[in-house]
């Protein structure tokens, strides 16, 4: 079986990972304008100006939209098929790529919450019905 395809750390995401090891999920918003986004960059995608911060998200948010895979695009993840990646809008307003975990039925809008998981010693954003 192929390795865990471990997410690649940088200067400018170092904050977002630092954020999840220590059970804090955090995101970029914007001193100019106020836009708030993940995943990291280095200008505002709304104004284009470099000027930003890290926030502490609440964890709250809602289902905007999921897949479910029946195959696996990377041998590690065979044994976890079906799963699902959704897109989840933050209650601040980012939206990011997780997982929805547990047994609920998945809908549109649907309250999620944060549950951070370890998978090979790295913490992953995940979202559970809340």
């Amino acid at each position: 079986m192929e390795a865990f395809p471990a997410p690649e750390r940088t200067g400018l995401n170092s904050a977002y990972w630092d954020g999840l090891a220590e059970g804090r999920l955090m995101f970029q918003r914007c001193l100019a304008c106020g836009h708030a986004w993940l995943p990291a960059r280095a200008e505002c995608p709304e104004c284009l100006r470099a000027e930003w911060g890290w926030e502490e998200a609440s964890g709250q948010g809602r289902l905007v939209s999921w897949v479910v895979y029946h195959v696996a695009f990377h041998d590690w993840f065979k044994a976890r098929v079906p799963y699902n990646v959704a897109t989840v809008e933050l209650a601040e307003g980012p939206r990011l790529l997780s997982n929805i975990v547990g047994d609920a039925a998945l809908r549109i809008d649907m309250p999620v919450v944060l549950a951070i998981e370890r998978e090979e010693g790295v913490a992953l954003a995940r979202f559970r019905a809340g």
